[in-house]
């Protein structure tokens, strides 16, 4: 997890990591899901590090829009059980054809998780 995180923080401040690991042996299943701090690190991580090599191993990161936190979330802390109930992915209200926005236009930024598989 440490690894990830000084990894992926190159873009901006990792809120939350949820490395999946296998439940018998604890050894990681080689992807994991984070949440940066705010959406502007999600698309920078996304377009930085989709398909490069570390390690000798070529990641996937990509944007998970329907992320279900793991059920066994008893033993969680407040901040990542927090995260789990509110969510990190981007909240977009439905489109009208009155919601035109210009480029100046201030768009508020939500916080995105990110997926990433090794």
């Amino acid at each position: 997890e440490g690894d990830v995180i000084c990894v992926f923080s190159q873009y901006g401040e990792v809120v939350n990591i949820n490395l999946v690991r296998d439940k018998k042996t604890g050894k990681s299943k080689g992807f994991c899901f984070l949440c940066y701090e705010d959406q502007r690190s999600t698309i920078l991580a996304v377009d930085n590090f989709n398909g490069i090599k570390i390690k000798g191993r070529t990641i996937r990161v990509d944007h998970v829009a329907n992320y279900r936190p793991p059920k066994d979330s008893d033993d969680l802390d407040d901040v990542t059980k927090a995260l789990h109930a509110k969510g990190c992915g981007v909240k977009t209200p439905p489109h009208t054809s009155s919601d035109s926005l210009s480029e100046d236009d201030d768009v508020p930024v939500k916080k995105q998780k990110g997926e990433v598989c090794s």
